[in-house]
């Protein structure tokens, strides 16, 4: 079983807070997104954590520099899961985890660019990372790439840390990301761009569910 995770990707406030409102009971995590989270601020994370306490949230910060100092300020305002880069300096990251679990929370370690993905794991691991993410990033996928090969590689390591996938995953791979080892799926364009977003949510869910 996985856990779905859909990625709020508009710049547009309140077109966020409907599309959360539209999707959320379907989903298990609602991810703001890094442009979304850049433009809105902390208000928009405040918003969605008192409209939807059911769902986890995550703010997708892609954390370079300054670990510790950037990221309470999202976890004290309900962040469930904040994310910092892998090619990050490992002292960024420890900030990011130690963040994390003063507040009883998870910090997600970003591997999109990092170039020997399995080493920087091991070691992320070995600092206590919650979550590996495994990200083809948008400009990536326009160049043809997939998530795939990055996850089964991951997936390998059986590290016994929770993965998440995220890069164009649609209803027809969702279940091929599940099987190849992924614990969290991420949808966004697959449900924000269908017709009927909420019914594109629950299909991808009951999939991840498995």
């Amino acid at each position: 079983m996985a856990l779905t995770q859909m990625a709020l990707d508009s710049l547009d406030f309140d077109a966020t807070v409907a599309l959360a409102a539209t999707v959320a009971p379907h989903v298990d995590i609602l991810e703001i997104g890094t442009p979304c989270i850049k433009h809105n601020g902390i208000k928009l994370l405040e918003t969605l954590r008192a409209k939807f306490p059911n769902n986890q949230i995550l703010v997708d910060l892609k954390t370079m520099d300054a670990g510790f100092y950037e990221a309470e300020p999202f976890y004290k305002a309900g962040a469930d899961i904040c994310t910092v880069l892998g090619c990050a300096d490992i002292g960024t990251i420890k900030g990011v985890i130690d963040v994390a679990n003063k507040y009883g929370k998870k910090a997600q370690i970003d591997l999109i660019n990092v170039a020997d993905k399995a080493a920087l794991t091991k070691e992320v691991v070995a600092a206590g990372a919650h979550i590996i993410g495994v990200h083809t990033g948008l400009d990536q996928q326009a160049a043809g790439q997939t998530p795939f090969t990055d996850l089964a590689a991951i997936a390998a390591l059986n590290l016994g840390v929770e993965i998440s996938v995220a890069g164009g995953v649609k209803a027809n791979t969702a279940a091929q990301v599940r099987d190849a080892g992924a614990t969290i799926i991420v949808a966004g364009a697959a449900i924000y761009g269908a017709e009927d977003p909420a019914a594109s949510a629950a299909e991808i869910t009951k999939i991840a569910h498995g």
